[in-house]
């Protein structure tokens, strides 16, 4: 059995085990890909597009109440009014430039990949924590609020 095949079949062990529906959906998707001999044609297409096709997607599911009209103009004028609400919106500048300077980081030293994946794949199986960038500013707005409160 090659290395990656073996690699995943971990990952989809320790989904299973950690109960991480996200993990196994995805370790068997990439599973099904290398068995069914797409992997050539797919995976770097995935690799190189991935993270942006998820950005999109959950970008869709968070503006989907202001499509349902559940969230307009009122709600958000309304929003902007509350502490909450700016505490979330400095949030979003600032991991936007956390976020930046990582990419940076990535491009200069390549190798820190490994790591960043192994960390995810940890934060996700073992601690069901979620592998997307945009809830970064989200729990960060939470934390401080928190904070805020706590104090």
């Amino acid at each position: 059995m090659n290395e990656p095949i073996l690699f995943l079949l971990i990952l989809l062990v320790t989904g299973i085990i950690a109960k991480n529906q996200s993990l196994i959906i995805a370790v068997s998707i990439l599973l099904s890909i290398k068995i069914i001999g797409l992997e050539e044609k797919w995976l770097p297409a995935i690799q190189a597009k991935g993270i942006h096709w998820g950005v999109t997607i959950i970008t869709i599911a968070v503006l989907t109440p202001i499509a349902t009209g559940e969230i307009g103009f009122k709600q958000l004028v309304a929003s902007l009014q509350s502490f909450s609400a700016w505490v979330a919106l400095l949030s979003g500048v600032l991991v936007a430039l956390v976020a930046r300077g990582g990419i940076t980081l990535l491009s200069a030293d390549p190798h820190i990949t490994a790591a960043l994946v192994l960390g995810t794949i940890i934060a996700v199986s073992l601690f069901h924590g979620v592998a997307v960038g945009p809830l970064i500013g989200a729990g960060i707005a939470y934390m401080v609020i928190k904070m805020i409160e706590y104090l």
